[in-house]
């Protein structure tokens, strides 16, 4: 086999690899993402402060304690937290009561907003979308980012997924998979510290 053959079938199988690890959400995103395993990483990223995330306008959902409209992520000058789920998600209605109870603790202290990238309007009705909402008892801001813009922005690669913003708009938790109520409240919490 020649030398340049054998480095091209090993570059090969690096991009395969690679590709294989972004579809299963298995390569980490950008300094202060989330960690191979999906475990909760902050910010830090070796004294560089994290980039300022540029904002995208999203479609609101017609659901209890959200409103037909629009909503700019992240919020101009206030903590934001964002949720990412889907109504397929399994594990996303399984943490919605530690998410309901975050939401009872810190909701008056930073923009909470779940997300979903489904084709809400098109694809998937809005109403089906709002009686999922009813049914797992969220009561706060949701909306559709239909061309996962903001997921694009944010490196979300799996979903449930979440990302708490400083008032400045920079990511200062940065998570994916299910996680408790207390661990909710300290993402959070790193946002509103700054």
């Amino acid at each position: 086999m020649r030398r340049r053959d054998l480095v091209a079938g090993l570059a090969s199988v690096g991009v395969l690899g690679g590709a294989g690890a972004v579809a299963t959400g298995g390569i980490p995103s950008a300094p202060g993402g989330d960690d191979l395993d999906g475990s909760e990483t902050g910010n830090e990223t070796g004294g560089d402060a994290p980039e300022r995330v540029e904002p995208v306008t999203l479609e609101t959902v017609d659901a209890p304690g959200s409103r037909d409209g629009e909503v700019t992520l992240p919020a101009p000058d206030r903590p934001t937290f964002i949720d990412f789920f889907a109504t397929w998600c399994s594990p996303c209605v399984e943490q919605m009561p530690d998410l309901v109870a975050a939401h009872e603790r810190l909701g008056e202290e930073v923009l909470f907003v779940s997300v979903t990238p489904e084709d809400v309007g098109g694809a998937v009705s809005e109403e089906s979308v709002a009686d999922w909402w009813t049914e797992n008892d969220g009561n706060w801001l949701v909306a559709a980012d239909v061309t996962a813009e903001l997921a694009a922005r944010l490196n979300v690669g799996g979903y449930p997924s979440a990302r708490a913003i400083d008032a400045a708009g920079r990511v200062r938790w940065s998570t994916s998979g299910t996680h408790t109520t207390e661990e909710f409240v300290a993402g959070i919490e790193r946002a509103l510290d700054e």
